[in-house]
């Protein structure tokens, strides 16, 4: 006879409602087949799950990858956040494929044994965009940089996972296991991967309709749901992606406008020939390095040179990146087929695959053109410097 483990169950009271919280591993099949008994004993009148609106449709619709507008992303500067997103889901699906288990079976099933029995569904997880929005905001240039090479080795290293480091994800929460070596370094990645939703979740599922209600979350999640439960929490609060530091506003039109000081001053102080072999460093050293991180992101050869010539411009004013030029170069050079986007799913999974991918190669395209240049405009000022 099917039993269910009480232990991972708390329950709960909010007001005249009724509810009771499942603390599942995501990476396990048990839970999913304790899910559906939960669901079926409780009949409840809505489930809550552990997902965002867009993981939710990426679990209903399929094939939502379709009728992604990859040159929209880069305008809107969104490159970032979709190969982040691409990298976490991938290591999801590496480990559920290494436990030969569906990613996200439980939640899965939550849903469809809320469809069975009629019960609304409530979505209560934040949007990872903005999840991942607030914590680049939150990190400095070198520690976005760690950021995503740590995201990238990620997916080599699951190959080597120990049985003991699966019994720690079924009790972690999925993003902070991935991140869990950045994040020693990196303290306000727990505060927002881990905190901050601990209070999201909770107050979502007090404000789920209904007078008996099912929540169904990760078992990492539970302590700090229990811990905040009687807690007036701003869901505005904790959806609003902060504005960027005040000085880095300044900045950003503060470092051009003393490189052009810095060009004129050459002129007039050294000459022709001075004010000449700072422009050859500059146009070099952005040129060069913006155009190696073309070149690593196995870019075409139109991206790379468009890199190599943008990039000393670019890097002159605030408002363009040479990663948006590269990036939509590249999206027009070898635009994505459909058949990219169908087979996203399963590129995602491997290393080459993100660099074979037309849709997941646009995106390193911006994000390594992006650090070329930034790291080009390092090297050229004390090389501009050293010719005074």
């Amino acid at each position: 006879m099917d039993t269910i483990n009480n232990h991972n169950i708390e329950r709960m009271a909010h007001g005249d409602k009724e509810i009771v919280i499942l603390g599942t591993a995501h990476v396990s099949r048990e839970s999913a087949r304790q899910v559906d008994l939960l669901i079926e004993n409780e009949m409840p009148d809505t489930v809550c799950v552990e997902l965002c609106p867009s993981r939710y449709q990426s679990i209903r619709q399929k094939e939502s990858w379709l009728d992604t507008d990859i040159v929209k992303v880069v305008r809107e500067k969104k490159a970032f956040l979709l190969l982040a997103s691409l990298l976490l889901t991938s290591f999801q699906k590496k480990i559920a494929k290494k436990l030969n288990i569906t990613a996200g079976q439980e939640m899965i099933q939550a849903i469809d044994s809320a469809d069975k029995i009629g019960a609304h569904i409530e979505l209560v997880d934040r949007d990872i965009r903005v999840t991942l929005s607030r914590i680049w905001r939150a990190m400095g240039l070198w520690d976005k940089v760690k950021l995503m090479f740590q995201l990238l080795l990620s997916l080599g290293d699951v190959d080597d996972i120990s049985e003991e480091d699966i019994e720690r994800m079924k009790q972690e929460d999925i993003l902070e296991s991935l991140l869990a070596e950045v994040g020693k370094s990196l303290p306000v990645l727990k505060s927002i991967l881990i905190e901050e939703r601990d209070r999201y979740i909770s107050q979502k599922i007090r404000n789920a309709p209904g007078q008996k209600i099912l929540a169904i979350v990760g078992a990492g999640h539970v302590p700090g749901i229990r811990k905040h439960w009687n807690t007036d929490i701003s869901l505005e609060q904790l959806e609003t992606i902060p504005p960027g530091r005040k000085y880095m506003g300044t900045l950003k039109w503060l470092l051009p406008g003393l490189i052009v000081a810095l060009f004129v001053y050459g002129f007039f102080q050294g000459g022709s020939k001075a004010g000449s072999d700072m422009l050859v460093w500059w146009i070099a050293a952005n040129g060069i390095l913006a155009g190696l991180g073309a070149l690593f992101a196995l870019a075409h050869p139109y991206t790379i040179l468009s890199s190599v010539l943008s990039a000393p411009l670019t890097s002159l004013n605030p408002m363009i990146a040479a990663g948006w030029v590269s990036g939509l170069v590249e999206a027009f050079s070898r635009k994505p087929k459909v058949k990219d986007l169908e087979s996203l799913h399963e590129d995602i999974l491997s290393i080459k695959g993100f660099w074979k991918n037309n849709v997941t190669r646009i995106l390193l395209v911006v994000v390594f053109t992006n650090m070329g240049s930034m790291l080009g405009t390092m090297v050229a000022i004390p090389l501009m410097l050293k010719v005074l």
